[in-house]
């Protein structure tokens, strides 16, 4: 299981899991990228690589989401697949997908934002929890 979401009453809070840490985060973005559309619809036509900086691994998260948030609303590049290193105080991600098409992705549901409200990374786990406001 990549992830699952939990109750809550007005935002989406999900749980990534996975075998490590970047593992985790890759599948919080594609538990991220699932509640927008149905990105079992999105094919792996195109690769994009981009790094954010962060003091923490929580920084590194929520730069990271936002980032695909903005890749998604700004370039409307919607990526399905994750590749992630992390370094002290760097995560670059390779990512493929291809261009958003409504018609082909089916929307569901708008994100406005990633928070540190709720966010937790669990190590020993590993998993990590995060709240999107919607």
């Amino acid at each position: 299981m990549r992830y699952e979401r939990l109750e809550h009453t007005a935002d989406v809070l999900i749980k990534a899991f996975g075998n490590s840490i970047e593992e985790c985060f890759g599948n919080a973005a594609y538990a991220m990228l699932d509640t927008v559309l149905d990105i079992s619809t999105v094919e792996s036509l195109e690769t994009v690589c981009f790094s954010v900086d962060g003091d923490n691994l929580y920084d590194k998260l929520y730069n990271f989401l936002s980032e695909l948030l903005y890749l998604f609303d700004a370039e409307h590049f919607v990526p399905a697949e994750f590749n992630i290193s992390l370094s002290q105080n760097t995560l670059r991600c390779e990512s493929k997908g291809e261009r958003y098409n409504p018609l082909k992705h089916d929307p569901k549901t708008e994100i406005k934002a990633v928070t540190y409200h709720k966010m937790n990374i669990d190590l020993d786990e590993p998993s990590i929890t995060v709240l999107f406001d919607v």
